[in-house]
């Protein structure tokens, strides 16, 4: 085991969280894809950034069917990502920096050509027969019941070698695993072991909701009112309950054991919460300190933008949670980049400036996703450039991930932005090309040097580290809320999330002291507040 520094049991409430999305980030090879190599060779660009935690997606040795979220290998790097010597390196380098490395967790689900699947689907006896959830047909042929997989048609794939149908709540090439068997559970267990004897310091843990299903494969009923926040309007997805087929109580027991191997390792974990009730969910997952340390949703992933709805998310948690934690997100490799999102294709550098102090204000432990730092759009791709099998089935309604996993852009003087020198695998847009990383080290007003400061800047404030939230009844598009922590003056925020300037008088801010050093631009005088375009207003005011 290795030498930790001494730090605080619960230091992940203070960190922020930077995803790497390894495919885009840099390719030191030129094959076209980026690669563990190519995240060591950054990591200093990372650490400058000022966050705490990298979250690597998944390296895994992998078919790529679903660019590794379908795992063939868990104890192992798919060549396109370097080697386990390249990973080791890597690990080295970011304690070195003093960053924490999580790493994904695919658990619910392998690649079809995982040896385990292999086994099982050989026949209705071997040993690893009961590893995946299998069942017969209804008389007439027709799958066991009526669940829907996210990425199209039934979750129910028709086996020939069993004459049985197996489960996939995601592609057909991702069988389900049976977590009802508890030889499945000590096989994750042991492939985690594997990861934390490595050196890694948390896990990311994909689709957590999916380990477990119902027994009797009960028919799930129809929504109360369709499911637009976890998959696209478009998706027949949303318009079940979810309540047979994920979000199952024996996943609660299951994360405790998940908690007692973390705790060995004094290591971390974050889960992703895709649930039709996520707020309730994320509260039953990481309370009590025996579960999850924390969890997200896809609550402000959405293209819902308003204060409302932002404060609408954070407050449900708040009711809901006990001792747990959230994280949240507005961006990440999963949904369209929250600067095309919410900020329309006009948006510009103050958009992106205030949405991050935004997310860095709000309760939790922040995660940003990679380009987000340098005001990133969602990239504008062709039917034939799509790579991502969720926008290929469903084009062109959705359009599908890709146009947020486009290239980072590194240097605009090189051939692909200096990604890669060769072609890479999804094409790096000319508009993202005057946002790379060299340009705006240029620019001492860009949005990258604002990040850094605003990081700086939130790491010296207490109350947004440690502090209770509270919102406040402002008219949209304004955004108002404080964070309080005992003994200190509680910190005050109105964010302008328009591009029109607005001005209203707020009298509880009367004597309120303005608070510098975040970067934003707001006029107080006296009560009366006047916001640009994208501003934000930041003071100190006592309670009382």
């Amino acid at each position: 085991m290795k030498n930790w520094i001494a730090q605080k049991a619960d230091w992940w409430r203070e960190a922020v969280i930077y995803q790497v999305y390894p495919r885009s980030f840099k390719d030191s090879n030129g094959d076209g894809i980026g690669d563990l190599p190519g995240i060591t060779e950054k990591l200093d660009y990372i650490a400058s950034l000022g966050v705490d935690i990298v979250w690597i997606s998944p390296f895994f040795t992998s078919p790529m069917k679903d660019f590794g979220y379908d795992v063939a290998d868990y104890c192992d790097v798919d060549p396109l990502f370097g080697t386990l010597a390249d990973f080791d390196i890597l690990i080295a380098r970011a304690h070195d920096l003093g960053l924490k490395i999580m790493i994904d967790q695919v658990l619910s689900h392998t690649a079809e050509s995982h040896p385990w699947f292999a086994e099982s689907r050989s026949s209705r006896n071997n040993p690893k027969a009961d590893w995946y959830v299998w069942a017969y047909p209804q008389a007439d042929g027709t799958p066991p019941n009526n669940w829907l997989s996210i990425f199209g048609g039934s979750a129910w794939q028709w086996d020939t070698r069993r004459c049985q149908y197996y489960l996939h709540n995601f592609l057909t090439s991702q069988p389900d695993m049976n977590f009802h068997h508890p030889a499945v559970q000590d096989a994750h267990l042991a492939n985690m072991r594997f990861w934390l004897e490595r050196g890694i310091d948390g896990f990311r843990m994909d689709a957590c909701i999916y380990h477990f299903h119902d027994q009797q494969l009960r028919n799930n009923p129809v929504a109360a009112k369709q499911n637009t926040v976890n998959v696209a309007a478009s998706n027949p997805y949303g318009m079940q309950a979810h309540i047979y087929d994920n979000s199952r109580p024996e996943n609660l027991a299951f994360l405790e054991r998940v908690r007692i191997l973390l705790d060995e390792y004094q290591a971390i974990s974050i889960g992703e919460i895709g649930a039709d009730d996520a707020l309730e969910i994320m509260a039953q997952y990481t309370e009590g300190g025996k579960r999850l340390h924390m969890a997200y949703s896809f609550n402000l992933l959405t293209a819902e933008f308003s204060a409302a709805h932002i404060r609408a998310q954070v407050e449900a948690f708040e009711a809901r949670v006990k001792d747990g934690g959230a994280s949240w997100s507005v961006g990440n490799h999963d949904v369209a980049r929250v600067h095309t999102r919410w900020g329309g294709k006009s948006a510009g550098s103050a958009f992106a400036k205030m949405i991050m102090t935004m997310q860095l204000m709000l309760k939790g432990t922040p995660c940003i996703y990679q380009g987000d730092e340098l005001g990133l759009s969602e990239a504008e791709l062709a039917y034939e450039d799509l790579q991502d099998p969720v926008g290929i089935t469903f084009w062109p309604e959705s359009k599908g991930r890709d146009g947020c996993r486009t290239p980072i852009p590194w240097a605009s003087d090189q051939h692909h932005a200096g990604f890669s020198d060769a072609t890479p695998w999804l094409p790096v847009p000319s508009q993202h090309v005057a946002l790379a990383v060299n340009q705006q080290e240029d620019n001492p007003d860009s949005v990258l040097h604002f990040v850094r400061k605003v990081m700086r800047w939130r790491k010296s404030i207490p109350q947004l580290l440690r502090g209770d939230i509270h919102f406040y009844d402002l008219p949209e598009p304004l955004l108002a809320l404080s964070r309080d922590l005992e003994g200190a003056p509680s910190v005050y925020a109105v964010f302008n999330l328009s591009a029109q300037a607005q001005q209203i008088d707020w009298p509880l801010i009367q004597d309120a002291i303005v608070l510098s050093g975040h970067g934003l631009v707001g006029q107080k005088d006296g009560a009366n507040l006047n916001l640009p375009a994208y501003g934000a207003w930041i003071g100190l005011k006592r309670r009382g």
